[in-house]
């Protein structure tokens, strides 16, 4: 069994699970507003998911140790760079508008993980975004908001209706629930400079403000011009499971509480919503 624990590390630590995650919420934008499965932007999405998180993740380490690198750091440099190539393929193949506003998004993520901030804003000797005390989850919740809602709408030339922006909000709201568990879990090793959410509120305020925000993200689901109960179902369902892993996220959680578990609430919500579809 030792193989098929090395084998599930490499899909966690080479961020293929967290870029299926992003693939599924995307595709549930897709089936929300009955547009057509539009392979090339999943696709898309999904390796440039793995190239933008392993870009983040590793770009330290790569840059200041590439000569004595181990073995599964190179192994997912390599995969990265396969992922990177395939997420220029399909790039080309989706629609000019949308090029503009990945451009965007390439660049915050870019500058999320490159130094350039001055001496006067940076926390660490990371100079990123990253550093900037109480960014980061709000930071990646617009981006993945952007990725999953604002991208599929604008490839396919979907009107930017009201129904479209409050699934942009929910989505925020959504993403930053979720993040919660990974922010209490990195309380041991989080430096206090970060400001994170569970550092400035403590935990068990953490979880509160997580439930609350699920409320809201369900709630606001009404407030859309199409209401189905195929959606209130769906909404619920997994406005409570993500709930339960707020409420029981710990500091010395398990090593795939959050990095597996949590992070594969959106497949789940995805699968859902196909049964139902």
């Amino acid at each position: 069994m030792h193989w098929l624990k090395q084998l599930l590390n490499f899909y966690i630590n080479s961020s293929i699970h967290v870029a299926l995650s992003v693939f599924s919420l995307t595709w549930i934008s897709l089936l929300e507003y009955g547009i057509l499965f539009d392979k090339s932007l999943l696709l898309f999405v999904f390796f440039a998911s793995i190239s933008g998180y392993n870009f983040v993740k590793y770009f330290g380490l790569a840059k200041f140790h590439h000569r004595n690198l181990a073995n599964w750091l190179k192994t997912i440099q390599v995969f990265s760079f396969m992922c990177f190539f395939f997420m220029c393929y399909y790039l080309f193949q989706l629609h000019i508008n949308t090029l503009f506003f990945i451009g965007g998004l390439g660049l915050v993520t870019f500058f999320y993980a490159i130094p350039f901030l001055p001496k006067h804003l940076y926390l660490d000797s990371k100079h990123n975004l990253r550093s900037i005390g109480g960014l980061k989850v709000y930071l990646i919740a617009l981006v993945w908001a952007g990725v999953t809602v604002l991208l599929p709408v604008i490839n396919n030339e979907f009107p930017v209706n009201m129904d479209v922006v409050i699934a942009i909000i929910q989505r925020f709201i959504f993403i930053i629930a979720l993040m919660l568990p990974f922010e209490i879990r990195d309380l041991i090793y989080d430096s206090l400079k970060l400001a994170t959410i569970p550092q400035k509120i403590g935990m068990k305020q953490t979880k509160r403000m997580g439930v609350v925000l699920l409320l809201l993200f369900f709630f606001l689901e009404f407030f859309k011009k199409e209401v189905t109960l195929r959606n209130i179902f769906v909404a619920i369902l997994i406005a409570l499971v993500t709930s339960l892993f707020v409420i029981y996220a710990d500091k010395e959680q398990s090593k795939y509480y959050s990095s597996f578990w949590v992070e594969g609430i959106p497949v789940l919500w995805l699968i859902v919503l196909l049964m139902f579809s």
